[in-house]
């Protein structure tokens, strides 16, 4: 069965950073397009960033551009996001996400198919 574990997360300080990883098994990872979702408390779960399945395309949401990068490597079949300048609105649960039978990118949460179980991002002020 797929599945994807999330690693990376945990305690930082606004303006720090950290890298998120999510490693996939049960899929065809080389072909699939990936993205990562956040919840914060209290809120609705809200996309992040998404990367086409051989890395050449990507997309993110506007609260994260210039800050976050997302990168792939299919030979590991992990996908990473890295995040820089962390902002306390930015503490959440962050998911990652891969489609089924597609590899381009999508911010749209219903066109993905497989979660993983989530990675506590907290970011003090």
């Amino acid at each position: 069965q797929v599945q994807l574990v999330e690693s990376g997360g945990g305690l930082v300080q606004a303006g720090g950073s950290l890298r998120l990883s999510c490693a996939a098994s049960g899929l065809t990872f080389r072909t699939t397009g990936m993205g990562w979702f956040r919840q914060a408390p209290g809120k609705e779960r809200e996309f992040v960033a998404s990367i086409s399945w051989s890395g050449g395309s990507t997309y993110f949401a506007d609260s994260v551009k210039g800050r976050f990068t997302i990168s792939r490597d299919n030979a590991k079949n992990t996908v990473y996001l890295q995040m820089n300048s962390l902002k306390p609105e930015a503490t959440a649960v962050y998911y990652c996400a891969a489609r089924f039978g597609s590899g381009t990118t999508s911010s749209n949460s219903y066109e993905y198919s497989y979660w993983g179980q989530g990675t506590q991002v907290t970011v003090s002020s």
